[in-house]
């Protein structure tokens, strides 16, 4: 993935960021599998409940905001969204398991507060930064550092 990322122009940093991602949603994922959530539906209403929690937005809502139609969301956020969605994710999952949820109902619970809780520091990181973090620009065109340029600018 890395030699895939660095050709179309991510940094090394963001790279580490979005693989860590990965992991972080692979490990929330396993623990709504073992947990009683199974299928894809199940899978995506949990995502959108902490994305609309984090960004006031389900994924496809976001999708649209950055223009984006088939491309993967995630591989598409800058750094400050992804940490958002990670910190939603993370915090679910140790919601999940801290208060041994069970069934779809017992993780969705969960999900919406891992992903209340990443909406609260964003918001709060909003108010200090004085923007933002949700952002329409992506990585559909022109690599990273030359964004990063623009973004100074």
């Amino acid at each position: 993935m890395k030699k895939i990322c660095q050709a179309k122009g991510y940094s090394d940093d963001w790279i580490e960021k979005r693989v860590r991602g990965i992991a972080i949603r692979d490990e929330l994922t396993d623990e709504w599998h073992k947990r009683g959530a199974k299928t894809d539906t199940e899978y995506t209403i949990l995502t959108a409940e902490i994305s609309k929690a984090t960004f006031s937005m389900t994924p496809d809502e976001y999708k649209r905001f950055k223009g984006l139609r088939k491309e993967n969301l995630r591989d598409h956020m800058n750094d400050l969204e992804l940490i958002f969605s990670m910190l939603g994710e993370r915090v679910s999952t140790e919601i999940t398991r801290k208060e041994d949820k069970q069934g779809f109902i017992g993780v969705e619970d969960a999900a919406k507060r891992g992903g209340r809780v990443a909406g609260n520091a964003r918001k709060d990181t909003e108010k200090e930064l004085g923007r933002p973090i949700t952002s329409k620009k992506n990585y559909l065109s022109g690599p990273e550092k030359k964004k990063k340029i623009e973004d100074k600018n």
